[in-house]
């Protein structure tokens, strides 16, 4: 693969590698700032990026409301907890379940309220758990990611649904396998639901992204293919000719083209992104043997890099290093030398084993952040941790180690791809004694101030400040004050001296 340089669109080739390249210089707006800042005393600043998440799962209530008969206080201060878990931790985005099952942990017009949320299906909470989220992760730095589960409709047979779940609306493409209830990704209108409810959120909510996992067609049983017989059918009919191991490969290939678009139409600056099974295909890549996401789930994980249709790939590395069949280093490696575009590879890490044996220590997990960043300038730049969890408990002390060691420096999420042709100019400082006034003339909102501190001719990442915060009181010392965009880009710094 070329370098990451050669890939990224203009407007990114400046963002800094996971090993200390040359820090990020964002494209500058050439107009002249107010009267207060003096050309001569803007810098060059940036610093490495990269994504630190943590999945929050509702379903089965693994991680969130701990109960569904616990009372809106406790939910919010459950939340509140998390967030300030992940913040001490030093990681920077959330990926919140807010579709377990076809329905809703947030007001949707579209699908009803989850039982998870209360006990019963379609009971109004009292609130509304993704707003509340999103106001209180974004005052922490925190993006929200929101996770969706595309196809499944319900975790149990017996799992009632109310109007408008889609098991209620069009029970003919809602069947029971195994032990859950499957939407038919082949059925227009499952696609049609799952694009809708996308935009919808995207529209409403002041999401950072929306996410999906690796359920896409169900995990085979041996012995019972998936009832989608009908729709198969159906597209024979109408003159299809794919295989039907292809023709569902280009139902969810559909699906993910159509959600992007739709995402994009909304808000350019919302990620989507998907964090496939760990294995993409078969023999891919040489040595490594297992169930794979191509076959298995019917996703072909890299024409969706290759089409632009993802922002990025999360794959679930849920292996140890020494792993031989499914080594971390020898996967980490094969998915970000297949990243395009100026896209990304995430590497999902599976904190639950932490504990499971003596080999799942937190070393591992070391070893597995630094596998990643070995491959920042293929485009791996951050991981995803399954889940929350363990960093709750602080099993074998992992909350700390991620906060004093692993992220004990500040960062913004990597900037997008659709950051390219884009421009952000530098913050308006005025300065009184050490307190700062912040504004910023650009007509899109920022997402974060950067304040960076000079350090031995170096400047060097202090804090990152929400930009809804304008003020802000400065210790003495050299500063360079930098505004960052919702697209991820970063402004030149203006230097403010305070004695």
């Amino acid at each position: 693969m070329t370098a990451i340089s050669q890939r990224l669109p203009v407007a990114l080739r400046s963002v800094g590698s996971q090993q200390g390249s040359r820090p990020p210089q964002a494209p500058q707006d050439p107009q002249a700032p107010g009267d207060q800042v003096d050309l001569s005393q803007l810098v060059d600043v940036g610093h490495t990026r990269e994504m630190r998440g943590a999945w929050v799962a509702t379903v089965w209530n693994i991680n969130f409301p701990s109960s569904p008969n616990a009372p809106v206080e406790t939910q919010k201060k459950e939340l509140v907890a998390m967030l300030d878990r992940l913040q001490k931790s030093g990681f920077n985005a959330m990926f919140f379940h807010v579709r377990p099952e076809g329905d809703a942990l947030y007001k949707s017009d579209l699908e009803p309220f989850s039982h998870y949320l209360t006990g019963t299906p379609g009971k109004d909470p009292g609130y509304d758990p993704l707003q509340y989220l999103v106001q209180e992760a974004h005052q922490r730095n925190i993006e929200v990611h929101a996770w969706l589960n595309p196809y499944r409709a319900a975790s149990a047979h017996s799992t009632k649904q109310v109007a408008p779940h889609l098991a209620v609306t069009n029970p003919e493409h809602v069947h029971p396998y195994g032990s859950v209830k499957w939407m038919d990704p082949g059925a227009d209108v499952v696609r049609e639901r799952l694009v809708d409810v996308c935009a919808d959120l995207t529209r409403r909510y002041d999401i950072d992204g929306i996410h999906f996992d690796d359920y896409f067609y169900p995990y085979p049983i041996e012995g019972k293919d998936f009832p989608d017989n009908r729709t198969f059918a159906a597209y024979q009919a109408g003159g299809g000719t794919l295989s039907k191991a292809d023709w569902r490969r280009e139902n969810v290939n559909r699906a993910v083209r159509d959600v992007n678009q739709a995402v994009t139409a909304e808000k350019d600056h919302v990620r989507f992104g998907i964090s496939p099974f760990g294995i993409p295909a078969p023999d891919k890549p040489e040595g490594i043997s297992g169930f794979n996401q191509y076959e298995g789930l019917s996703a072909d994980t890299q024409k969706w890099m290759d089409e632009g249709w993802v922002d990025y790939l999360a794959p679930q590395l849920y292996w140890r290093t020494d792993q031989p069949k499914q080594a971390y280093g020898t996967l980490i490696n094969w998915w970000a030398d297949h990243t395009s575009g100026g896209r990304y590879i995430f590497g999902g890490n599976d904190l639950t084993s932490l504990g499971k044996n003596s080999k799942w220590n937190v070393d591992e997990y070391r070893k597995e952040v630094a596998l990643t960043r070995a491959k920042a300038d293929q485009g791996a730049q951050g991981n995803l941790w399954w889940n929350i969890g363990p960093l709750m408990e602080n099993r074998q002390n992992i909350a700390k180690v991620c906060g004093d060691e692993l992220y004990a420096r500040p960062a913004l999420t990597p900037p997008l791809s659709t950051a390219a042709g884009k421009t952000v100019s530098h913050p308006e400082v005025k300065l009184e004694g050490g307190k700062v006034q912040l504004n910023h003339t650009d007509a899109a909102p920022i997402r974060a101030w950067t304040l960076y501190r000079k350090e031995a001719d170096k400047w060097v990442l202090d804090r990152i400040v929400p930009g809804t915060q304008t003020r802000l009181e400065l210790p003495a010392g050299q500063w360079a004050v930098a505004a960052a965009t919702m697209h991820g880009l970063e402004s030149k710094g203006v230097v403010v001296d305070v004695a």
